[in-house]
């Protein structure tokens, strides 16, 4: 006796419905900054991760359709435009937050607090990993490292920077957001939402006062192998405890560990 497929649970469903089409205006709009993304490279598919931020700043993750406007304009089968959306993690599937908590887990960022940092936020928000808030102002998510170890543990919104977190610092951080409260990366430009963050990573100026100007450079622990590949002496200690002043320096001659 032979089991039917829905017997074994299995549903072969109906075939997906080919990807609604955006609005006439929004496509000739999409069009036109996509074809001037197009314009920087020699071959036209180079130009697919700029293009799937564009689409991703326009509804604010990369939809069907999204996908489908990136193959049409640049000669790709959906599949290839979909192999790449779903490999890169800047690139949302499903709509999310204004805002893009990401909080490192990474090894250093988790040891100095990130792993508890995480789970504060999850409690706290009432979501999990790559959940969105009711509102829909938050979107949390464990990120891996961001170059920024001297500052762990780090957060980031929408890819800026705020280091040195506690559990309280990003309670409050969540609870400002959600609020419509300015608030400041520790360094980089000034803060704005997901949807302006992905038409900038899609290549266009940032037209906002001081946004380009702004920056932040790495910090001193970073900097200590250029300093002694330039002949310099280091400090005795590079980095401090947090709220703690930083150690006074041994006296000469003496290495600061016992039984030497």
């Amino acid at each position: 006796m032979t089991t039917s497929s829905s017997e074994q649970g299995v549903s072969l469903g109906m075939p997906q419905l080919p990807a609604p089409a955006y609005p006439d205006d929004v496509r000739a709009r999409l069009e036109a900054d996509a074809r001037e993304i197009i314009a920087r490279y020699p071959g036209s598919r180079s130009a697919l991760l700029p293009m799937l931020h564009l689409v991703q700043a326009e509804e604010g993750h990369v939809t069907r359709t999204g996908m489908q406007f990136c193959a049409d304009l640049l000669g790709l089968t959906t599949a290839e435009v979909t192999a790449v959306a779903t490999f890169y993690t800047m690139y949302r599937r499903k709509p999310s937050g204004d805002y893009q908590v990401g909080v490192c887990t990474n090894t250093l960022c988790a040891v100095m607090g990130g792993d508890a940092i995480f789970e504060t936020l999850q409690e706290h928000l009432g979501v999990g990993n790559n959940g969105t808030t009711d509102d829909g102002k938050i979107t949390l998510e464990h990120i891996e490292c961001n170059a920024a170890c001297d500052f762990a543990p780090v957060v980031m919104v929408n890819w800026e920077f705020f280091d040195n977190q506690t559990p309280e610092s990003a309670t409050r951080l969540v609870d400002d957001l959600r609020a419509g409260t300015e608030v400041s990366p520790t360094r980089g430009a000034p803060l704005c939402t997901f949807k302006e963050t992905a038409r900038i990573l899609a290549g266009f100026p940032d037209a906002r006062e001081g946004a380009v100007e702004a920056g932040g450079s790495a910090g001193p622990a970073s900097l200590v192998g250029l300093r002694l590949a330039k002949g310099e002496t280091a400090a005795a200690r590079v980095v401090h405890p947090r709220d703690a002043a930083p150690a006074e320096e041994p006296p000469a001659g003496q290495s600061g560990q016992e039984g030497e």
